[in-house]
């Protein structure tokens, strides 16, 4: 049967059947990493932030306000990563466009997309083209100028598919570190399995239950670094005659997380995660009279000893500033804290917090003013998206690396105003190194190097520097390259994979080579790297 307009819940089945076909092929969008080294998650990140959009819309109403706007409040909260921020901005742009429709056309769909585009380019400090951003522009470009004449909404969409695909297969010849790599762009190869969901949703294709059982296995994977800070899932219906949506907001927004309040004066959807269900629901009984009440207990048992963590950390005293730092490995995270950093989200490589993880240790600080370590360039945009959602004084320091997070962490003078701590934090980044000690994940060719999987990569501030076979070898090798004269101490740490009698031994090495410098080894516990090295 061919379809010529989208209503809300045809528009949920095709986020649902997006989610899914993502969820099935996020493994292929991981390994199209520009860099052969084993943290790539553009698909998993993608895959994750697609689900916490899900989940919100799995809970709301067929309508379409409340579908799009689900989307964009999951995504937005769920976002991992550069690309899952990125997701969930064109997510943002496309509910912005469809809101007050009550069926979308492919015309009002073509806008959509061009809405999503224009969001995501705007939210992005400087667009490179050949990403994800790329192939949204060449989708929401395409859509317009075929929107007119093909009515039928899955012809427009495959349309679109063969479009972006070819747009896709371009973007080596836009990025050379796309070309060096022989890969095409992750995110935009993301984005474009989306869009086959969609299409597979608009042919008869139905994911819901698979994709729920998905949700409920990744989320089992990452109950390392998500916990649930607000413990009811709390949602009713409002009627009513004169209901002010806003107000409803501004009543309930301080008792909750995940809040969604959609409709009209007349009728009106309340969802809310918090922890007091019966003040949100006295709050919606003051407009009218309530249906369809739902509360749901999401805490698990062994999560009670958080909130007694959470308790005692609100009733102690402001303070005038706090840190934030994402890590992941035991001696990492201990580190952090003997530097007296409040709080420590478990992440890094491979496992990006949500904006929604950072917002939640942003919640627990109890500072007037929060610097935040992203301590990877994935996480920055996700740190930045939850400052712009906390009324706190949040400073996103965009520490790239764990070296460059702890370098700007000594820099920091209590003694100092919070503008010459930003400057002196700033500068610090500038004055470290950072080496690491990994291994490929599959042929490649770049920088004219020949790279086979399985090779020890030795990896300067981003850059493949060292490939051979041995792990001690390669560490020492990217060390010579590492140090200057002038760089007065090195500091080794050495992760799970490794150990400290070799980490020992590689730093009595360094030392008989260079004299002037002073070496210190500690336990980092990180996956993946066998080292990682900061030379200051």
């Amino acid at each position: 049967m061919k379809i010529k307009v989208v209503d809300g819940l045809l528009l949920k089945k095709m986020f649902i059947n997006g989610a899914y076909f993502l969820e099935e092929n996020k493994r292929v969008v991981d390994e199209l990493n520009v860099f052969p080294v084993p943290d790539g998650d553009t698909g998993t990140n993608m895959s994750l932030t697609m689900n916490a959009a899900v989940k919100e819309v799995e809970a709301v109403s067929n309508t379409i306000d409340d579908v799009v706007e689900a989307v964009a409040n999951g995504s937005l909260m769920g976002a991992r990563g550069n690309s899952g921020v990125i997701l969930s901005q064109l997510f943002r742009g496309f509910a912005k466009s469809c809101k007050g429709k009550n069926k979308l056309t492919t015309v009002d769909l073509a806008h959509a997309f061009i809405s999503a585009s224009d969001t995501a380019y705007k939210a992005v400090m400087k667009p490179i083209e050949g990403t994800i951003l790329t192939i949204a522009r060449e989708i929401g470009e395409k859509a317009v100028e075929i929107a007119r004449e093909q009515q039928y909404v899955d012809t427009f969409l495959q349309t679109l598919i063969i479009h972006a695909e070819k747009a896709l297969n371009k973007t080596p010849s836009i990025l050379k570190v796309l070309k060096e790599a022989g890969v095409v762009d992750a995110g935009g190869k993301g984005l474009i399995f989306i869009l086959k969901g969609f299409y597979k949703a608009i042919t008869g294709i139905d994911k819901s239950i698979q994709l729920s059982e998905n949700i409920n296995i990744e989320d089992k994977n990452l109950e390392d670094f998500t916990d649930i800070t607000f413990g009811y899932c709390t949602e009713f219906i409002i009627k009513g005659s004169n209901i002010d949506l806003e107000e409803i907001k501004e009543k309930i927004k301080d008792f909750g997380d995940c809040m969604l309040v959609v409709g009209d004066e007349r009728l009106a959807k309340v969802h809310i995660h918090t922890n007091n269900p019966g003040i949100i629901i006295e709050s919606g009984l003051k407009f009218g009279e309530l249906t369809n009440i739902k509360i749901d207990n999401m805490r698990q048992q062994h999560q009670n000893k958080v909130f007694e963590v959470i308790d005692e950390k609100i009733k102690t005293e402001m303070k005038e500033y706090g840190m934030i730092a994402v890590a992941k490995g035991e001696g990492l995270i201990d580190i952090f804290k003997d530097l007296n950093v409040d709080e420590i989200i478990s992440g890094g490589q491979t496992m990006n917090p949500s904006t929604q993880d950072i917002k939640k240790a942003i919640d627990l600080v109890q500072a007037k003013n929060i610097f935040i370590f992203p301590n990877n360039s994935n996480i920055i945009l996700a740190a930045n998206q939850a400052k712009e959602l906390s009324d706190k004084n949040i400073i996103v320091i965009p520490s790239k690396t764990i070296p460059q997070g702890i370098s700007s962490i000594l820099a920091y003078n209590e003694d100092l105003s919070i503008d010459e701590n930003i400057e002196f934090m700033m500068e610090a980044l500038k004055n470290v190194k950072t080496g690491q000690i990994t291994y490929s994940v599959r042929d490649t060719k770049m920088n004219d190097m020949d790279i086979k999987e399985g090779d020890i990569l030795g990896i300067i501030d981003g850059d493949i520097e060292v490939v051979c076979n041995d792990v001690e070898d390669a560490a020492y090798k990217l060390l010579e390259s590492m140090i200057d004269e002038g760089d007065e101490i090195l500091t080794i740490f050495y992760g799970k994979e490794s150990d400290k009698q070799k980490a020992s031994n590689l730093a009595k090495r360094i030392e008989v080579l260079y004299t002037d410098i002073d070496v210190e080894v500690y336990y980092g516990g990180q996956p993946l790297y066998y080292y990682i090295f900061s030379v200051e």
